[in-house]
């Protein structure tokens, strides 16, 4: 009769190795998944601050094109009045050169009521 195999309680090499590396891979896991959530806790804190640092951004550049329609009706009004000074100008000295004229034109009159003699009344 052959006689039954008693069990023995034995470690063998490759369980070890495959606990231990179970064990190590469920560790890693672990640590894995922590240093996701916590750059996932980083990232959502920059997001946040690029989305505050774009909402200044953009309240500066509506400033700015605010800015820019003021300028140009700035520029548009010192054009306008550049050319109404030219008018003005140019009205002055036409002035000017009709109030030469009517000088000579009395000039001419005293002139002449000087050599014709005393007025007469």
């Amino acid at each position: 009769m052959v006689k039954t195999p008693t069990w023995k309680f034995e470690w063998n090499l490759n369980t070890l190795v495959i606990l231990f590396g179970f064990a190590g891979g469920i560790m890693a896991w672990g640590a894995i998944w922590e240093r996701v959530n916590a750059n996932q806790d980083a990232h959502s804190r920059s997001i946040d601050r690029l989305d505050n640092r774009m909402t200044a951004v953009e309240a500066t550049i509506r400033q700015l094109d605010n800015h820019e329609l003021r300028i140009s009706a700035v520029e548009k009004q010192a054009a306008e009045a550049a050319t109404s000074m030219r008018a003005v100008e140019s009205t002055l000295n036409n002035l000017s050169s009709d109030m030469r004229l009517v000088r000579e034109i009395l000039q001419r009159i005293e002139d002449g009521a000087r050599q014709s003699g005393p007025l007469q009344r």
